[in-house]
């Protein structure tokens, strides 16, 4: 249920009706627009009648249900308005939302030494990336496959942090690792094998920094919904969700299928900024490049790419990632892109005739 509020309302009585609601046993969340104020209610509303809200105050212009089953993640709770997420990384405020340029975060899949993370972390901020990705605790399928270096990676994570400027993105697996892949992190990401990991949903929604949530393998566009409406519920409001493909009938020639779909779906049902992974999302270094381009033409807040030094030689998810080299030549192509569609912040990159 939300509580439209006419323009001009005034504060102390916007605070009055939220103070009211609580009486009632449900939760307020106040969203300020541009124009007016919302204020969503979570909580038991099926019986409760739409005029018991409207004769609180003659400032409500109007009282709606929320007809879906994600509250919180849905547009409907925010009256249409689509969030941002706004990110601190050592030299900037970096946004993610509708209405910012495409983020783009880029590194390798796991991180294997010092030497690499570092190197990597200062190729792909020359290229443009906001955000440096690398696993300290990586899921496999095979337990015999490099599960990551752990604890002793996230120091090197920060060592690239501090040399580079740039943000972290790094991903959590366990409950009991939240608070110090926090301390480390910008980010912190839940990969879509935990994406259905309630307990860790949980855990993640109550600490303070920024999520990115990872689409399941097999999941739907509800399920994903309603695994982000976990976190928000927890008191988390800052989400990313992020697509990095499903598996389909045919996976004969991609490791997955990039559901690019996705973006358009998820811009009609939710708020939240929206992350493509064409790097997972096909397996294939050689399919990155187009999908990339398809992701922010068909309106991404942003892309995650994998990027390795060698990557012949990686520990994990080589044949997905991309040479410094390559990135680079990339990011001026998709500059091309993200200029036409108002959404790139680098410079405008002229071709030679």
């Amino acid at each position: 249920m939300i509580i439209i509020m006419k323009s001009g309302s005034p504060e102390a009585e916007i605070e009055r009706i939220i103070e009211e609601v609580k009486q009632i046993n449900l939760t307020p969340e106040k969203i300020t627009g541009a124009q007016q104020v919302v204020i969503g209610l979570v909580g038991e509303t099926a019986t409760l009648e739409l005029s018991r809200i409207e004769e609180l105050s003659l400032w409500i212009q109007q009282v709606l249900r929320v007809g879906k089953p994600f509250k919180r993640a849905s547009l409907e709770f925010r009256h249409g308005h689509h969030s941002e997420v706004l990110v601190s990384t050592p030299n900037e405020v970096v946004a993610f939302g509708k209405n910012h340029p495409v983020v783009v975060v880029a590194g390798p899949c796991s991180v294997e030494n010092e030497e690499m993370i570092i190197g990597t972390a200062m190729q792909v901020k020359s290229a443009g990336a906001k955000f440096l990705r690398g696993g300290a605790y990586k899921p496999r399928t095979s337990p015999y496959a490099f599960q990551g270096h752990g604890e002793s990676a996230l120091e090197l994570l920060a060592a690239a942090r501090e040399a580079s400027g740039l943000g972290i993105i790094t991903e959590v697996m366990d409950t009991a690792d939240v608070d110090k892949v926090a301390e480390v992190a910008d980010v912190v990401q839940v990969g879509a094998r935990n994406m259905q990991n309630f307990a860790l949903l949980k855990k993640v929604g109550s600490q303070n920094k920024p999520v990115l949530l990872k689409r399941g393998m097999a999941a739907t566009i509800d399920d994903w919904l309603m695994a982000a409406e976990y976190v928000l519920a927890a008191g988390n409001s800052n989400i990313i969700l992020c697509e990095r493909g499903i598996r389909t009938f045919d996976q004969k020639y991609t490791r997955n299928t990039l559901d690019l779909s996705s973006i358009p779906v998820l811009r009609s049902l939710t708020h939240l900024p929206i992350m493509i992974d064409p790097s997972h999302g096909t397996g294939k270094s050689d399919y990155v490049p187009s999908m990339a381009a398809a992701a922010i033409a068909a309106g991404t807040d942003s892309l995650m790419i994998e990027v390795h030094p060698n990557p012949a030689k990686a520990l994990s998810d080589g044949p997905q990632s991309l040479t410094p080299e390559i990135f680079d030549r990339l990011m001026k192509e998709l500059s091309v892109i993200g200029n036409t569609v108002g959404r790139w912040s680098q410079p405008k990159v002229v071709f030679a005739q």
